[in-house]
C-alpha cells in the first residue's frame, strides 16, 4: 500500500483502490483473485506477544548447552555458539559463518526487529527508523532456518546414539519452541495495520509512513 491508498497485487501487479474491510474479511485482486489483505483481530498485540516469547527462547537457546554425549561417564555439551566457534577455529568458517547467520543472527533480527516496532506502538510513540528496520526485517526473516537446525540435529542425535549415550539440553527444546513461536510471530504480523498505526500517531499534515519510496 502506497501513500495514495493504492493496492499493488504482488501477482499481477494491478493497481486497486484501498477499501475497508469488514473484521475477518478478505480483501482479493479484482483481476487474478489473489488475496491482497485479511483483517485480523489485535494482530500487532499478538505479535507483540510471540515476539517476546521468541526472544526469550533465543537467549535461552544460546544460553544453555544444545547436545551433550556421555562416554564412559564423561559428558561433554556444547552450545550453539560454541560449536560455531569450534567450526571457526578448525578452519571450516563458511560454514561457521552460514551457521551463525541461519540459526543466530537471522532470528535475532527477526524478533528484535518485531520488537523495536511494536513496543513504542504499543506505548502510543511512533519507532524510530520503522522504514529500515520493517526492510531489515523483511530480508531476515527468509534466512532464519532454525527449522533446518533442528532437522539436522535430530539426524544427528539418531545416528550418535549407536556411538555414545546422547544427553539433549535445554537449548534443544527451546530451539523447538522457538521454532514455532518465530512463525506465529512472523504470521500474526500485519504491515498494514502496522503502518496505519503509525500514520494514526504522526502529526497532521506530516510525512506518511511506509517502507515504499517517497515521491
Amino acid at each position: 500500500m502506497n501513500r495514495a491508498g493504492i493496492l499493488v497485487c504482488h501477482e499481477c501487479d494491478l493497481l486497486q483502490r484501498d477499501v475497508p474491510v469488514p473484521r475477518g474479511g478478505a480483501l482479493r485482486c479484482a483481476r487474478c483473485g489473489a488475496l491482497l489483505y485479511r483483517e485480523r483481530e489485535n494482530s500487532l498485540e499478538r505479535a507483540l506477544a510471540l515476539a517476546l516469547g521468541a526472544a526469550v527462547l533465543l537467549i535461552v537457546s544460546n544460553a544453555f548447552p544444545i547436545v551433550g554425549l556421555s562416554v564412559n561417564g564423561t559428558l561433554v555439551e556444547t552450545t550453539l555458539a560454541g560449536a560455531v566457534r569450534v567450526l571457526y577455529l578448525d578452519g571450516m568458517w563458511p560454514l561457521a559463518a552460514l551457521v551463525f547467520a541461519t540459526t543466530i543472527l537471522m532470528p535475532a533480527l527477526q524478533a528484535v526487529g518485531m520488537l523495536w516496532m511494536l513496543v513504542p506502538l504499543r506505548r502510543g510513540r511512533v519507532p524510530w527508523h520503522a522504514a529500515l528496520v520493517f526492510r531489515i526485517c523483511h530480508l531476515a526473516e527468509p534466512w532464519g532456518m532454525v527449522e533446518v537446525l533442528i532437522l539436522g540435529l535430530l539426524v544427528a542425535l539418531v545416528k550418535l546414539a549407536h556411538i555414545a549415550s546422547v544427553v539433549v539440553g535445554i537449548a534443544m527444546w527451546s530451539f523447538g519452541a522457538l521454532m514455532f513461536v518465530l512463525a506465529a510471530a512472523g504470521a500474526a504480523f500485519d504491515a498494514r495495520a502496522l503502518w496505519s498505526r503509525i500514520d494514526a500517531l504522526r502529526p497532521a499534515g506530516g510525512p506518511r509512513a511506509g517502507p515504499g519510496p517517497r515521491r
